[in-house]
């Protein structure tokens, strides 16, 4: 690194080495860490592209941390029902197919009505919720969010849609300690995923935006509208989905 020129009071100069001094690591350090984080996402979607890799959550990894545990028995998207990745499409997603990570429309209307104090609506893609679920945190913030959109752009790019949507319903919650929609199926129905019918899919589907609150075995009204709409829909989505197939 060069050194730099410094004179003192009295005129006289002297050569600085801004890397020895307590600023100059600590910029050192910053721009190494900022390297480390940018990279290690990076690193890890390239290596998620395996198939038999099983990639976990961050809340996964709390649970792990806190001993609490967690249900999740990965499945290949194989055996899961199209019934199944239509319903969820079309309630978290349905622009997956055409878009690049981010709906870029949706969120520019959320930004709007949040600057015009409006009640606003989600925007979150499927690589948006894929790329939240793998690298970041749960809580709302515009910082979370800030950095969710380019992790999400960059998962879009190194996943095939086929293995990004697999990934998201293999790590994606469907209750407290209950991941996957394997687990999801199982706990709830008593089947498996590749046998989940319709109207199961679509109380499955209807649940993601809030697993905690919402029992897709034990549906109250709201959430049996919901379902019916979301039925319907995935029954008519067709080849609108079939970058899946």
């Amino acid at each position: 690194m060069a050194r730099v020129l410094v004179r003192n009071k009295r005129g006289r100069g002297y050569l600085v080495d801004p890397g020895r001094s307590p600023l100059g690591r600590i910029m050192r350090y910053v721009i190494l860490i900022g390297i480390v984080l940018v990279m290690l996402p990076l690193i890890l979607l390239c290596l998620y592209r395996l198939p038999f890799v099983h990639p976990i959550s961050t809340l996964m990894v709390k649970d792990l941390v806190t001993f609490s545990g967690y249900d999740r028995q990965w499945v290949s998207i194989d055996d899961i029902s199209p019934t199944l990745v239509n319903s969820v499409m079309m309630s978290e997603d349905a622009k997956f197919c055409s878009h690049a990570g981010v709906d870029w429309d949706a969120l520019n209307s959320v930004v709007s009505d949040t600057i015009d104090g409006e009640q606003t609506r989600g925007a979150s893609t499927i690589p948006m919720q894929t790329a939240k679920n793998l690298f970041l945190w749960n809580s709302r913030s515009f910082i979370r969010k800030g950095l969710e959109v380019p992790l999400a752009v960059m998962t879009d790019l190194i996943l095939p849609k086929r293995r990004l949507m697999e990934i998201y319903l293999n790590i994606a919650e469907w209750g407290p300690g209950i991941y996957g929609i394997e687990a999801a199926a199982q706990h709830h129905f008593n089947t498996s995923a590749a046998k989940l019918s319709a109207r199961q899919a679509a109380y499955l589907a209807v649940t993601l935006p809030n697993p905690i609150m919402r029992n897709p075995a034990k549906p109250g009204r709201g959430l049996q509208m919901l379902a019916r709409v979301n039925e319907r829909r995935a029954r008519a989505a067709g080849a609108y989905v079939g970058c899946i197939g």
